[in-house]
């Protein structure tokens, strides 16, 4: 099929547009209702689109198993697994769910597969991992539950779900069709128990949580087809999150009589060990200064003299330096290596006078917390500990929803706020969100917060000095440093994600920038 999209590199071959599982619906039925494409026709691509997915994915494979529900996720995988019949492949098809419940399109596609000389079992907790069990399959299809599922996963379905887990662990293979069953659509959140797939194609519309929380773990390698829905539909529905990625990203070029003047002068505040500074130098800034403690300048200069540090103090003195370096600087960075005790808590509180556009993260982050400000100039980068204590909440109630989280947080203290973690989000005063759909587990190493900050401060000091202290602009430079750092990650992990250092980034990243 021609809309049909593989997640082969690069990743900027899936849409950009996200979507709720309710949008998505909607999108269905003014496919159906305003263009006249009867649901039996788009159920019968979603299952061609997935059945060509399973083959070039697995071109070997001949022994398919595959478990349905009773909707039209359901009725996907009835067509799925007629089409692998009469191919040739060995196919067995288990019903999970209430017969009697299957209705409308899913329940001819169920009699068209079953007049096909396919018949269907209830499913009894087969084991489909054991390869020496009657149920064995190379690969699994989950069309258990699709989108519509909101509470947790109970009886008969977690149970599947656990089986075809089990399966996984023993290696078998697993497709999932449209979002891997117990994946809430919206949130990225586990409704009790999910499928593990290794690969999950999505129809019309890529949903939110398969982008952030528990769903990129989930959805392994990522396809979409949307099923030959036409533009005019997708015109009336305003996408509730954008996916962003690098290869959308760009930088203007550097004029040929360019100074260091032209590309701003970032002060970064805390910095005990330097790794925001050189990130910032790393990736273009055309000055860097960090003000730290007067133990720590001497050893940030000797091991990086591009960055002109400076030993700050308490005492009016060093206060009187600190003022004439806020005068000088363009963007100021503050958190990473500040600390919460007095001299933290006295720098950022003299920081938070200055009128600069400024990145937050680590401990400043913290001392917001405990002294709740509301500001429009800057960005916050908190990670979900730091989420949660700028929230009064748990990280657990962060992860559950962190679309929600990233949210509460910019209505409660303004700018623009970058959630890291798995599909890091970024939202800003008008209610938009981006989502990153790289990055990897490898960047989970010491190191990765600081030289975030320090990018996208750099990234900041190199817009257009007039514009700084927009939203638009602060918005933009939050998405570019997300989407460089974990583009440059993924190329850096093609070595091994384990060992990962912060620094082992910023080769990749000047190559990136050009």
């Amino acid at each position: 099929m021609s809309d049909l999209i593989l997640n082969q590199p690069p990743f900027s071959l899936l849409p950009l547009s996200l979507y709720t599982a309710a949008q998505v619906r909607e999108l269905d039925r003014m496919a159906i209702d305003d263009h006249g494409i009867p649901g039996a026709s788009l159920m019968a691509r979603a299952g061609q689109a997935a059945f060509e997915v399973l083959q070039r994915r697995w071109p070997r494979c001949r022994s398919l198993g595959v478990l349905c529900g009773v909707g039209n996720n359901g009725g996907d995988g009835f067509i799925v697994a007629r089409l692998a019949h009469e191919a040739g492949y060995s196919v067995r098809v288990w019903q999970v769910g209430d017969v009697a419940k299957i209705r409308g399109d899913a329940l001819n596609a169920r009699q068209q597969m079953q007049a096909a000389g396919l018949g269907v079992e209830p499913f009894t907790g087969n084991d489909f991992g054991d390869a020496d069990a009657d149920a064995y399959a190379e690969v699994l299809v989950d069309s258990l539950l699709g989108t519509g599922l909101n509470g947790e996963v109970e009886g008969d379905w977690r149970q599947a779900i656990e089986a075809i887990n089990t399966a996984h662990d023993n290696g078998v293979n697993i497709l999932a069709l449209d979002i891997p069953s117990g994946l809430q659509a919206d949130t990225g959140r586990i409704l009790g128990d999910a499928v593990h797939a290794d690969a999950c194609i999505s129809f019309i519309g890529l949903k939110a949580g398969m982008m952030t929380g528990q769903g990129p773990a989930l959805c392994g390698a990522l396809s979409f087809s949307d099923l030959e829905v036409p533009e005019p539909v997708y015109a009336r529905m305003k996408a509730v999150a954008r996916r962003i990625d690098w290869s959308q990203m760009s930088l203007p070029a550097r004029n040929q009589s360019a100074h260091k003047g032209d590309f701003g002068h970032v002060l970064i505040v805390g910095g005990d060990h330097g790794m925001a500074g050189e990130a910032a130098l790393r990736t273009g800034a055309g000055l860097v200064s960090v003000a730290t403690r007067a133990e720590h300048a001497a050893s940030i200069s000797a091991a990086r003299p591009e960055i002109m540090s400076l030993g700050i103090e308490t005492d009016s003195a060093s206060f009187s330096v600190l003022a004439r370096l806020l005068k000088r600087a363009t963007v100021l960075a503050v958190g990473p290596g500040l600390g919460q005790g007095i001299w933290g808590r006295k720098l950022f509180s003299a920081l938070m006078e200055s009128t600069l556009p400024m990145v937050v993260d680590a401990d400043a982050l913290n001392l917001l917390a405990a002294e709740p400000v509301k500001r429009d100039n800057w960005i916050l980068t908190p990670h979900p500990g730091e989420a949660a204590r700028l929230l009064d909440q748990t990280i657990a109630q962060v992860e559950t929803d962190r679309i929600a989280a990233a949210l509460a947080i910019q209505q409660k203290y303004g700018g623009v706020v970058v959630l890291k973690g798995a599909g890091t989000i970024v939202v800003n005063s008008s209610g938009d969100i981006a989502i990153c759909s790289e990055g990897n587990p490898g960047m989970a190493s010491g190191g990765m917060g600081d030289v975030l900050t320090g990018v996208i401060a750099s990234l900041l000091a190199q817009s257009a000095q007039g514009s700084l202290h927009s939203s638009v602009a602060l918005f933009m430079a939050a998405q570019q440093g997300v989407s460089l750092q974990a583009h440059a990650a993924d190329i850096a992990a093609q070595d091994g994600q384990r060992g990962l250092l912060a620094s082992d980034l910023f080769p990749v990243m000047r190559r990136l920038l050009g």
